[in-house]
């Protein structure tokens, strides 16, 4: 299997790499790459982004998508769209997060199962069942909210 290689910072050219072998160690897939043959040479590639080319990619499973078919697609809740996904990350939970952009606006959604009705990638929409009061989480805080906060903190002081 052939991947590729993406600087970290981006900067820099892809490299291609080419898969001798793999194994499981400790709950993680160890990959071995052909001419690739020290820790230190290895240790060069940490938070590189691998990437497989689109036609080389394994099928998924339904309700599985790869993170670069998601960005781009429009997010609905409901009949109303929400914008567009930007961005996806990862590591805030066990769902990935959404980044989508509407406008200046900008909404971190889980793509979970949850709230998920469908995805259709091909046609690059996402329809989603999202909770009262979810898109509203992380909206700017209003004056009265920022009075709030500077009360209740003079308050614990």
């Amino acid at each position: 299997m052939r991947l590729w290689a993406l600087p970290k910072d981006g900067d820099g050219p892809r490299r291609e790499l080419k898969i001798e072998e793999l194994w499981p160690h400790k709950g993680y897939l160890v990959l071995k790459f052909e001419d690739v043959d020290s820790i230190s040479e290895a240790e060069r590639l940490i938070g590189n982004e691998l990437q497989v080319p689109t036609a080389e990619r394994s099928k998924l499973e339904p309700g599985w998508a790869y993170v670069n078919d998601l960005v781009g697609c429009a997010v609905f809740d409901g009949d109303r769209e929400i914008g567009q996904v930007q961005d996806v990350q990862f590591g805030a939970g066990e769902a990935p997060l959404l980044v989508v952009k509407a406008g200046s606006d900008e909404y971190e959604i889980p793509y979970a199962e949850a709230y998920l009705k469908s995805a259709d990638v091909e046609h690059k929409k996402i329809h989603m069942i999202l909770p009262d009061g979810m898109l509203d989480l992380n909206a700017p805080l209003t004056a009265e909210e920022k009075e709030h906060q500077r009360n209740s903190k003079k308050l614990s002081s």
